[in-house]
């Protein structure tokens, strides 16, 4: 057999082999990819939640979404007493409270906090913000009216 009919006929066998040793590899990698991404999937929401408090931590401000407000409907009084205790300085605290609802342009809400802090007779006062994403636009064009810029 000649060289050249001797190499043609280990060619397949070499193809092979390259291929037999690079399928490992691959296989190394995928694994790696693989597990990379369940990782940072199962991560994301500590990672998540460092992020924030280093954001607030270092800018002194609040970060978008990390907290919600729920609205819960009662059946009465009495019902609505026991969901709505609450943790203050140790203690369970149980309080006549009264929700008042001020609608004003996203712009005034760091003045209308200021305002009710200087008020308040609580040392944290709650005062929540939500943005309004639709509503009645004779109502909105109102508001836009009544409710003068800075």
């Amino acid at each position: 057999m000649t060289r050249a009919a001797a190499h043609a006929s280990q060619w397949p066998f070499q193809r092979c082999h390259i291929a037999a040793v690079s399928v490992p590899a691959w296989r190394s990698v995928l694994l790696a990819s693989c597990l990379v991404t369940v990782l940072s999937v199962s991560m994301y929401p500590g990672l998540w939640s460092i992020g924030v408090r280093l954001c607030s931590v270092f800018t002194g401000s609040y970060v978008h979404g990390h907290h919600s407000v729920v609205l819960i409907n009662s059946p009465n009084v009495q019902a609505a007493k026991d969901i709505g205790r609450y943790y203050w300085k140790g203690d369970i605290q149980e309080a006549s409270e009264v929700l008042m609802l001020v609608k004003t342009k996203t712009s005034r809400i760091q003045q209308v906090t200021d305002y009710v802090r200087s008020l308040h007779p609580y040392a944290n006062p709650e005062v929540l913000s939500f943005l309004v994403e639709d509503g009645s636009p004779p109502y909105v064009k109102w508001m836009d009216e009544a409710v003068p810029e800075d």
